[in-house]
């Protein structure tokens, strides 16, 4: 199976058929997407402007939507680095028991669905690199009542996440379930206090 850097590689090589570049790009979606795969798809499309479903787009479009991403996965791998420097250190200290943000950690591996976005078409508009930011400066430091990528407070509790945990605080300004341990106990109960209904026909 290849890896991410391999499949770039392929996205950028000039010599490959259009159809494999696009779906390299696909598939590095498999190895590292920060709102899950079809939203990150979405985001990279709507940022790097070339359609969802289109089987041909300019080149050099996909190469863009590459870099978003690639600048998007340093962040995140450069703080992954640090996280796993922190736990041996603590291990080393005797602290054993993991912390909330080690819980929530252990759910984003490799950078799946860190700012997880269950509606597809609803993301941050921000670059990836910077949403990442935004979502690792809140992890360092304590809580707060707001979204840490778009500081809006209207939080709504979702349940039957496509993703794990299955309910969370959805931020209905840029549509990323809020991480937990980003959030005060009290910005939690008033998120659940405004649960997100499911939509019924008429």
């Amino acid at each position: 199976m290849a890896g991410f850097r391999s499949l770039a590689r392929q996205v950028r090589d000039p010599k490959s058929d259009l159809a494999l570049r696009r779906y390299s790009l696909r598939k590095c979606l498999e190895r590292f997407a920060p709102y899950g795969h079809r939203a990150t798809w979405d985001h990279l499309c709507s940022r790097a402007g070339f359609g969802p479903e289109d089987r041909s787009p300019d080149p050099a479009r996909l190469v863009s939507a590459l870099e978003e991403l690639e600048a998007a996965r340093a962040v995140w791998l450069a703080y992954e680095a640090g996280f796993a420097a922190r736990r041996r250190k603590e291990k080393h200290d005797g602290l054993r028991r993991p912390g909330s943000v080690d819980d929530w950690h252990r759910c984003t591996w490799g950078g799946f669905g860190v700012a997880w976005c269950d509606d597809p078409g609803v993301h941050p508009h921000a670059p990836l690199a910077e949403v990442l930011r935004r979502l690792i400066t809140a992890l360092e430091r304590d809580p707060g009542t707001a979204c840490p990528v778009c500081a809006d407070t209207s939080l709504v509790w979702q349940q039957g996440l496509a993703h794990e945990p299955s309910s969370g605080a959805v931020c209905t300004g840029c549509g990323i379930v809020v991480p937990a341990p980003v959030l005060t106990d009290d910005a939690v109960v008033r998120a659940r206090s405004r649960r997100l209904r499911p939509l019924v026909s008429a």
